[in-house]
């Protein structure tokens, strides 16, 4: 099975420490899902902070979702692995680079690959 990489930049005005603030707040993941899309948070342990898990359910069917939060460095990054979920892999790289002292790049790298493969 092939595994897959998305990724994207965003250029955000303002500082890359209040950025990754904004992502460590309680309530981020929901206000990050776009209106109409079925999400439903059932636990939350901790922030991202290494070893902090949140467990969801997505879509029509409510799979559960289980994903722990790994390699975060303060400021500049974290990681999200799905524990169980839809994929056969799926891992999302947040990482906060300055761009002056006023703004910031915003990549997310995301890694997964697809429950069957390709089909």
């Amino acid at each position: 099975m092939a595994l897959e990489t998305f990724t994207k930049r965003s250029r955000i005005r303002a500082p890359a420490e209040a950025v990754y603030r904004w992502h460590a707040e309680t309530g981020a993941l929901e206000r990050l899902t776009p209106p109409g899309e079925r999400m439903r948070m059932i636990s939350r342990t901790g922030g991202i902070e290494d070893g902090a898990r949140v467990t969801f359910r997505i879509g029509p069917l409510g799979l559960l979702w289980v994903a722990e939060h790994r390699d975060n460095i303060p400021g500049r990054q974290f990681r999200d692995v799905q524990i169980r979920g839809p994929f056969r892999r799926w891992e999302h790289v947040h990482r906060f680079l300055a761009d002056g002292p006023q703004a910031c790049f915003l990549l997310d790298e995301i890694t997964y690959e697809l429950p069957l493969g390709r089909l």
